[in-house]
């Protein structure tokens, strides 16, 4: 399969010259078997067609959907474009612009932001997934998805999150608010160096670097987005 990842978004300096890019992490989630091309998008770099690819993927990103950045208008008009038969997966900022693309609402979330490992308990099962009951996986996110999309159902969320994995019934397309190509030693790094985000809240910040040295389902999720591509189910 070809798939294009689309990359909104890169590791902090700090962090860029010791971990791989966004899109190559989420290429080694999905794992061998398939011809990945990457595209610059948060740099002005889209597929001129959507036929390039038999599937895209978004990447994460630091940038807020809302904010009035033309790359995110460009995308946002190339997701309308992409026929609802070829497969779209997005990644935190990815489940979020796909959300805005397809009709949805995404906003800051009042409830501040989500960080470390964050546990979704799954309510609805679809076809690529197995018979797990919740999944635990790295976050970082200040913004979410207030009111998903018509025609999409929930398949995991929390409290914090209730939006976090989405399946949209009419065309071929599933999105995560968390970060399952996160490994979790760059998620402990990344949110080592987040607490300036979060001054107020330093319990928050050393919670969620706690939480970060438990096992996690990334890989887990990984399998499910595999078998997405793959089976067409």
């Amino acid at each position: 399969m070809k798939i294009g990842i689309l990359e909104t978004g890169d590791p902090p300096e700090r962090l860029s010259d010791r971990y791989p890019s966004y899109g190559r992490m989420v290429a080694d989630l999905v794992g061998p078997g398939h011809a990945y091309t990457h595209y610059a998008v948060a740099r002005g770099t889209l597929p001129a067609d959507p036929s390039e690819q038999d599937a895209y993927l978004i990447t994460g990103s630091p940038a807020g959907v809302y904010e009035p950045l033309p790359w995110i208008a460009a995308l946002i008009g190339f997701l309308r474009t992409v026929p609802p038969e070829t497969p779209l997966v997005g990644i935190c900022f990815g489940h979020q612009v796909m959300a805005a693309a397809f009709g949805g609402r995404v906003a800051k979330s009042p409830k501040g932001w989500g960080i470390g490992l964050h546990t979704y308990r799954v309510q609805a099962r679809a076809l690529w997934m197995d018979d797990v009951t919740e999944i635990a996986v790295p976050a970082i996110h200040q913004d979410q998805v207030l009111e998903p999309p018509p025609g999409t159902l929930t398949l995991a969320g929390s409290s914090f999150t209730p939006y976090g994995i989405l399946n949209y019934r009419d065309r071929r397309a599933i999105s995560f608010q968390v970060h399952p190509e996160f490994a979790s030693d760059y998620a402990l790094a990344l949110v080592a160096g987040h607490s300036p985000a979060v001054p107020h809240e330093p319990a928050v910040h050393a919670a969620a670097l706690a939480s970060l040295a438990r096992a996690n389902d990334g890989p887990r999720l990984g399998g499910w987005i595999r078998r997405f591509l793959e089976t067409g189910a």
